[in-house]
């Protein structure tokens, strides 16, 4: 049986992080990616990363998508560029058009029809012509702030709350988000890119309230974020981003849901760059007032690189597998660290 062939579209640090666990992992295998860093043009991705290329035939680097996917038998995409719908939903549409599955780490497609319900269609409309499957997924949104606390709601009879609180480190993370969040700014220049629009901040905060509230049965009537700039006292540097004393060194996020005009979800992200400097420990936090009441404290938190990197290659054999249009995670199986040979989930039927 063939290996699950895979092509990704973006080699920054999340992408670059998912090519190399990928290569360790049984029974899939790289074929191909596509970058626009003219560093990475026609070469071999195993030797542009520095990862042992063990016998693998060549994994070209491609300008274009289409020359990465064309001919290959590709059976998934991952995307790691973009964290908007409206970014990533050409990108999405362009490889469900070739028959190839796609899975990205955008936050937003983690939900996509909490704000984007016409792309969200058409998505799941073209996927569905073309029997494949797309799958928007991360630790945070996906899995961290949302979908855990899905899972531990299972073990109540009843729910009545749930806050949700992520305190954690950006510094694995790349430029895109460095530029999100403000990382470096004057505080001026912040607080004018929130008035503009300009500045994100964490993206996912509208797509986790609506996928727990999907979850539970609760109908949201409105989502409110709120952001807040983190101003370092000491300078701090990390690999993709600096603040220096006095600047802009994270963002402290804050989001609402109300159902029937009460406050059912409320979230919290205080997110930096090397928080430690400052004194700042890490931790991800749930809280499901209830019965029974559950709460739950994982310290320091959950590594936001390398649990984003795990995520997308523990659940792309689950992709290959799905039923055909846009999903969730709710519709996947529990995710887990699949240190078995991908082709079992994949092809559970076989595949030549």
């Amino acid at each position: 049986m063939r290996e699950v062939r895979v092509v990704l579209w973006g080699l920054g640090a999340m992408g670059s992080g998912i090519a190399r666990v990928l290569a360790r992992r049984k029974g899939v295998l790289v074929v191909g990616a596509c970058d626009i860093n003219p560093d990475y043009a026609g070469r071999n991705l195993y030797e542009a990363l520095g990862i042992p290329q063990e016998g693998r035939p060549d994994a070209p680097i491609q300008a274009e998508i289409l020359e990465a996917i064309v001919h290959k038998s590709v059976d998934i995409c991952v995307i790691a560029t973009n964290s908007f719908v409206k970014d990533v939903y050409p990108k999405v549409l362009q490889v469900v058009a070739e028959g190839v599955n796609v899975l990205t780490i955008a936050e937003e497609m983690a939900w996509p029809w909490a704000q984007s319900p016409d792309m969200a269609l058409d998505m799941h409309i073209m996927a569905v012509q073309n029997k494949v499957s797309v799958l928007g997924t991360g630790i945070n949104p996906g899995m961290m702030m949302d979908l855990l606390a899905v899972c531990l709601s299972g073990a109540q009879t009843d729910l009545s709350q749930v806050h949700c609180e992520r305190v954690n480190s950006l510094s694995p993370f790349g430029k895109a988000v460095m530029e999100e969040q403000g990382i470096g700014m004057t505080p001026e220049a912040f607080e004018e890119g929130v008035a503009d629009g300009s500045l994100a901040g964490h993206v996912g905060f509208e797509e986790s309230i609506h996928m727990m509230a999907s979850a539970f049965g609760w109908p949201v009537e409105e989502v409110i974020t709120r952001m807040q700039p983190i101003v370092t006292q000491v300078d701090r540097k990390a690999p993709h981003g600096e603040a220096k004393a006095g600047r802009v060194a994270g963002v402290d996020m804050t989001g609402l849901g109300t159902v029937q005009g009460k406050e059912r979800i409320t979230m919290r992200h205080p997110q930096q760059i090397e928080p430690g400097l400052a004194g700042v420990e890490t931790g991800d936090y749930i809280t499901l007032k209830g019965e029974p009441p559950i709460e739950m404290a994982i310290k320091p938190e959950v590594d936001g690189g390398l649990g984003t990197v795990a995520m997308a290659c523990n659940v792309l054999p689950f992709v290959v597998a799905a039923k055909p249009g846009l999903l969730s995670m709710l519709d996947l199986p529990v995710p887990r660290c699949v240190m078995g040979d991908y082709r079992a989930i994949a092809f559970p039927e076989g595949a030549e």
